[in-house]
């Protein structure tokens, strides 16, 4: 891969363009200039999709574990051999730091195989029966076909759960790809139709997210949904599955916690979570971001943290000494400006940042507020950006109250040396994951998933098959 492709839709074992010959133009964010287009699906080109699917599960279902967890890892081989090239593309159209990618590329590929097998120990159940002439047994039935839809922040880690998941279970999946980087998840595709995975199985369309998803979650053949993205989006989407009885998973908006007790060893803390705070210019949906740091260490604790914020590397990330590279798209920075001013209006103090960098791309600088009021915007409003919150607390009740009083639910983090104080983070703050004095979230065989508003259904883990399945009772009697 030596430019960036124009990307075609991949429907029934074929990359083809869309049916009307439309297509969306795609920007590398570094530059704000346009690198390529992506096809622009119709209802026709969905209806292809869509029929494709219903004739690809029929043939997935019957497929045994054992060979759809051969196909998925050599998928996964093939992932690996071809990282580099494919993180090149990622960031072109996404902007994270080349590193980033490749990263997001190899765990993917460990996705897959993790998937692959689950899929082969997705047991049914023997159930004692009452009368010795009767058999009770469960089976686990692939539900049908899925429909898949995913955001730009990680163009592949999005996807490749989703995707893992359905397959290890014996689904089909049309995926509903982001326009804003779509070269990277064809490419996740392609491996899987590289490895042999029958035509029909996957698919891959792009188009007007509303009209795409308003025409495949209604239609019959489609029984289940998974989405990734906003709290607003999903919670429209969770409502038209339910009108058709569609079963989905819903992996939506966060706006994390992190509580630093007195005790914590700062030396390992600040570094640890300022680095996972700018990751991705801070586009992550469990990206920290509500800092409550007790009243004893907050000074050390801010100034530490800023100094980070400051040394960070803005650039290209082509470009291999970069940190942390542009927002994803434009329309980030008018959102966050908006942001951080309605912040200092209200009293915070803004410790470094706050504005777009050149006239070139779309860069804007690692922010810090101190002292947010709560009712700021962005105290309540995921910012979805490199900015952190530095707020202080005095009691441990005071700061999980806080931790608690958004309806989002999706990650929060704790540092502390105190047994007693990391029990009470474990079980008292409301989030679907919480990790304490290390970054242990989004491992293939942990859950990863939110409550509240923040979704439901887990896309890692044990459980994370179990949506992709019906599980059907029989009893027989002799």
């Amino acid at each position: 891969m030596t430019h960036y492709p124009d990307t075609r839709l991949f429907i029934d074992g074929a990359w083809r363009p869309a049916e009307a010959g439309r297509t969306i133009p795609v920007l590398n964010p570094a530059t704000g200039q346009q690198i390529g287009t992506v096809a622009h699906a119709s209802t026709e080109d969905l209806d292809a999709a869509l029929a494709a699917a219903e004739r690809g599960f029929a043939a997935w279902r019957a497929t045994s574990a054992h060979d759809r967890a051969r196909h998925m890892r050599k998928a996964a081989e093939l992932l690996r051999s071809r990282a580099d090239e494919i993180a090149r593309l990622m960031t072109l159209e996404n902007g994270k730091p080349l590193a980033q990618s490749k990263m997001e590329i190899m765990g993917a590929a460990d996705v897959i195989d993790w998937f692959a097998g689950e899929g082969q120990r997705a047991y049914g159940q023997t159930i004692p029966s009452r009368d010795p002439k009767v058999m009770q047994i469960t089976l686990k039935v692939p539900v049908g076909p899925v429909a898949a839809f995913t955001p730009w922040n990680f163009p592949i880690n999005q996807i490749v759960r989703k995707l893992s998941a359905a397959l290890a279970a014996g689904c089909s999946i049309i995926v509903k790809a982001p326009e804003e980087t779509p070269a990277s998840p064809a490419e996740l595709l392609r491996a899987f139709a590289d490895a042999g995975v029958p035509a029909g199985v996957i698919g891959l369309v792009y188009g007007v997210p509303a009209e795409i998803s308003e025409y495949l979650i209604p239609h019959p053949v489609i029984r289940k949904i998974s989405f990734t993205g906003s709290t607003p989006v999903g919670k429209q989407l969770a409502a038209l599955a339910g009108l058709h009885m569609k079963r989905a998973t819903m992996e939506l908006g966060g706006h994390a916690p992190v509580i630093v007790a007195g005790d914590a060893d700062l030396d390992m803390a600040v570094p640890q979570i300022a680095t996972h705070k700018f990751r991705n210019a801070g586009q992550v949906c469990v990206s920290p971001t509500r800092f409550l740091i007790e009243d004893s260490i907050h000074a050390e604790f801010a100034d530490r943290f800023t100094a980070f914020a400051q040394g960070l590397r803005i650039g290209d990330g082509l470009e291999p000494e970069t940190d942390m590279g542009p927002l994803a798209n434009e329309r980030r920075i008018p959102a966050l400006e908006a942001l951080i001013q309605d912040a200092v209006d209200r009293g915070a103090r803004l410790a470094t940042g706050g504005r777009r960098i050149g006239n070139t791309g779309w860069f804007f600088e690692p922010t810090v507020l101190v002292d947010v009021p709560t009712e700021a915007r962005i105290m309540n409003e995921e910012p979805f950006g490199p900015v952190a919150i530095l707020n202080r607390f005095d009691r441990l009740d005071a700061a999980i109250a806080e931790a608690n009083r958004l309806p989002f639910g999706l990650a929060a983090y704790g540092y502390t040396r105190s047994e007693a104080v990391a029990h009470r983070l474990s079980v008292e703050v409301e989030a679907g994951m919480m990790t304490i004095n290390h970054l242990g979230l989004a491992l293939p065989e942990v859950p990863f998933g939110g409550i509240k508003d923040s979704g439901y259904g887990t896309e890692g883990g044990s459980e994370a098959l179990d949506a992709y399945f019906d599980t059907r009772f029989v009893s027989r009697k002799a």
